[in-house]
């Protein structure tokens, strides 16, 4: 049997994030314009890969229907140019799936039977909220398969605060104003905007450019944070300053194998080294990344102690901060989202994964004496997702243990 081939991250890109609803900036723009941009903006980016390359393309899409929907990695490959010979699907694991499409197509890659392929995800949470059309069976409630209101993602995020007293709302709140500052401070390094695609906007006052993410405010201050309602529950700890806004966006990634990136000339940005899904209580879905963390850690024989970037989707302040108490990080260590995360940026679903993976690529560049990184995210109905990166500037890289 053939070896494993290395599944490479060539390259990565996205949208500018939009404050979903009618008074964001993608309002009037279609969910598949904006993956289509994200795809288009990427090629451009990597001049040296031949479109008829690219052996599939794998986008994630929560909420399916309308404009997110008709096997949206087909529909907006043929959108982006790509020849009428270049599949496509639509994957679905809610927040995780540009993460899944990443896993699952790259698994296809190690396998040999893709050379190139884009991964990434799209959600439009103005047009398509969470659950819009959903019909869960009644069975989840009447045989207490799960609680009620365990759809509900904010209701799940209060739980963690009941299950962990440890975990309260101040550190919540710390947690979110910091995640703030270090975007704004990212942005004005100029970390962030490099991976951006500019999209056209069709607006009343006319048209104009997203070159920027909508939703960020830098000016957060504790006491501000403090008089925040928590519309989850009474005298609740989860508030609108303490977990990711309602986003609209869009990413897309090149992966390849090692041996096309060296055929086509193209870059190794980062190498999927394992990775591991789990399901937990849907209850408390945020401690997913706890068991798929470990299993991404089992499967490629490391210790947390080797992660020396952690890139991990913030979805709820309470629930990265589950995640760093159980493996002993403390709140601020600089090695977790070093550029904040998605309170500030926003969570627009099926996206994010690939976002954390951009990132992640672009801090491996800056940062050579860390070897391995980690992507990882909780995922609704309980889930959590986590996929290992190494850091091609290494000076280790690709030579085993």
């Amino acid at each position: 049997m053939a070896e494993r081939a290395d599944v490479v991250f060539v390259d990565g890109v996205r949208t500018p994030f939009g404050r979903a609803g009618e008074k964001g900036m993608y309002w009037n723009t279609r969910a598949d314009d904006l993956v289509v941009k994200a795809i288009t903006g990427l090629l451009e980016r990597n001049p040296n890969l031949p479109k008829e390359r690219v052996d599939e393309v794998a986008i994630a899409a929560t909420t399916q229907t309308g404009d997110q929907g008709l096997t949206l990695g087909r529909s907006a490959a043929i959108l982006a140019g790509l020849p009428m010979t270049t599949p496509g699907y639509a994957i679905d694991r809610m927040c995780a799936g540009a993460m899944t499409a990443v896993t699952t197509s790259g698994s296809g890659i190690a396998f040999g039977q893709y050379d190139v392929v884009i991964a990434g995800g799209v959600e439009h949470m103005g047009h398509h909220p969470m659950g819009e059309g959903a019909d869960p069976n009644p069975r989840f409630v009447a045989e207490k398969l799960v609680a009620p209101d365990a759809l509900n993602m904010g209701n799940t995020a209060e739980r963690l605060h009941d299950r962990f007293p440890e975990l309260t709302k101040e550190r919540s709140d710390r947690f979110g104003m910091l995640s703030q500052q270090k975007v704004q401070a990212a942005y004005d390094r100029g970390d962030i905007q490099p991976d951006l695609v500019p999209v056209a906007l069709r607006t009343e006052q006319g048209w104009g450019l997203a070159t920027e993410d909508e939703g960020r405010r830098p000016e957060t201050t504790l006491e501000g944070l403090a008089t925040l309602k928590t519309p989850f529950r009474p005298h609740g700890r989860v508030t609108a300053g303490n977990a990711s806004p309602l986003t609209d966006g869009a990413t897309a990634a090149i992966l390849a194998s090692g041996t096309a990136v060296k055929e086509l000339g193209l870059t190794a940005k980062m190498r999927m080294v394992s990775f591991g899904f789990a399901g937990v209580e849907p209850e408390v879905m945020g401690i997913g990344p706890i068991p798929s963390t470990e299993r991404a850690l089992k499967n490629a024989g490391l210790k947390i102690e080797d992660i020396g970037l952690f890139e991990l989707n913030e979805a709820f302040a309470v629930q990265v901060l589950s995640f760093l108490d159980h493996f002993g990080i403390a709140d601020d260590d600089p090695r977790v989202n070093p550029w904040g995360g998605a309170i500030a940026i926003g969570h627009p679903l099926a996206a994010s994964g690939v976002r954390l993976m951009t990132q992640l690529a672009r801090q491996f560049q800056q940062h050579p004496e860390v070897r391995y990184g980690l992507t990882a995210m909780c995922v609704g109905l309980g889930q959590g997702g986590s996929v290992i990166w190494e850091n091609p500037h290494h000076k280790h890289y690709g030579k085993g243990r």
